[in-house]
C-alpha cells in the first residue's frame, strides 16, 4: 500500500514538471508599465552666488535640487531681473541667460546657425541654452579697448552684431510695419522721422544696428565698423575726415547708448519710423 501511494507521488511530481516544461512562459513584469525617468537639467554651473537652469529658473547653489541640477520652480521664468530689454543687456549673467530662454525673444532657428567663435573652423550652438549659456559670456562687444567695460550692462544675449545670412530673413520680420529711411547729414532719427508725419521707435534701432541691415538700405561701400556714439547705426558721409572712414557704416558696440535723438555732422543716420 505504501508503495503504490509513493508510485502515485512520483507521478504527480513527474506529470508536474511536464506541465512547468512545456508551458509558456510568463513574466512577472509588466512590459507596458515603465518608471518616467528623473530629467537631468543643464544649468550654468556654479556662479558666485546664482545659477540659471534651462528651464529659466535662476535659484543660489542650496536650493539648487542635487538630484536633477534643476532650481526650484517657483519664482518668476524666464526673469529678465536687472536687464535693459531693449538693448538685450543684464548686469547678471545668470539673469542674461534666463531673460534670453525666453521663447519669445530668442527662438532655435535663430540660433543653430550661430558660430560659437569667429574662426571659420568654429563650431555652432546645438541649442538655445546653450547659445544663451555662452552668449551672456563677456566677449568683444562688452569691452573697449580689452581692458574695461562698455557699460554696467556688459551680459548681452543679443544675436551677434556681425550676424548675417541665416538670420537676415528674422531680422526683416522685425521690421515689419517699420519705415525705415535714411536721413541726411547731422540729422537725428527723431527729426528724420518727424519730417515724415512719424515717430522714431526706439526698440527698433536694436535690429538696424547690423551690417547686414545697413548694407541693404546704405552703401557702406564694403566695409562694416564697430563703433560707439549714440548716432548709430549710420553711414559716414564721403567728404568726412580721412580718419572718419568716409563711407563706411558703422554698427554701436555699446547698445545701450542707441537712442533717436543722436546725430554727428560726418554721418547720416538710419533710422526707424512708424
Amino acid at each position: 500500500m505504501k508503495m503504490s501511494i509513493s508510485r502515485l507521488n512520483l507521478f504527480l511530481l513527474f506529470f508536474h514538471l511536464l506541465i512547468l516544461q512545456f508551458s509558456p512562459r510568463i513574466s512577472a513584469i509588466r512590459k507596458d508599465v515603465g518608471f518616467q525617468g528623473r530629467r537631468i537639467c543643464k544649468n550654468t554651473v556654479l556662479g558666485r552666488y546664482l545659477l540659471s537652469d534651462d528651464n529659466g529658473h535662476v535659484c543660489d547653489a542650496l536650493s539648487l535640487n542635487p538630484q536633477s541640477r534643476c532650481c526650484p520652480e517657483k519664482g518668476e521664468k524666464f526673469s529678465c531681473h536687472g536687464c535693459n530689454v531693449v538693448s538685450e543687456c543684464c548686469d547678471s549673467y545668470e539673469y542674461c541667460v534666463s531673460c534670453c530662454l525666453n521663447p519669445s525673444r530668442i527662438k532655435e532657428e535663430q540660433v543653430m546657425n550661430v558660430k560659437v567663435a569667429k574662426p571659420a573652423t568654429a563650431g555652432k550652438y546645438s541649442n538655445v541654452f546653450d547659445f544663451c549659456a555662452g552668449r551672456c559670456r563677456h566677449n568683444s562687444e562688452s569691452v573697449v579697448h580689452e581692458n574695461a567695460y562698455l557699460s554696467d550692462f556688459h551680459h548681452c544675449f543679443s544675436l551677434p552684431s556681425n550676424s548675417s545670412g541665416a538670420n537676415y530673413t528674422f531680422l526683416e520680420a522685425r521690421l515689419n510695419g517699420i519705415n525705415v529711411l535714411v536721413g541726411r547729414r547731422g540729422q537725428s532719427c527723431d527729426s528724420v522721422c518727424k519730417s515724415k508725419g512719424q515717430s522714431c521707435v526706439p526698440n527698433k534701432l536694436l535690429v538696424l544696428n547690423q551690417c547686414d541691415i545697413m548694407q541693404k538700405y546704405m552703401s557702406c561701400k564694403g566695409t562694416c565698423l564697430a563703433s560707439i556714439g549714440p548716432d548709430q547705426p549710420a553711414e559716414v558721409v564721403d567728404d568726412a575726415p580721412e580718419d572718419l572712414n568716409p563711407g563706411a557704416c558703422l554698427f554701436t558696440q555699446t547698445q545701450s547708448m542707441l537712442s533717436c535723438y543722436g546725430s554727428h555732422q560726418h554721418t547720416r543716420r538710419l533710422c526707424p519710423c512708424a
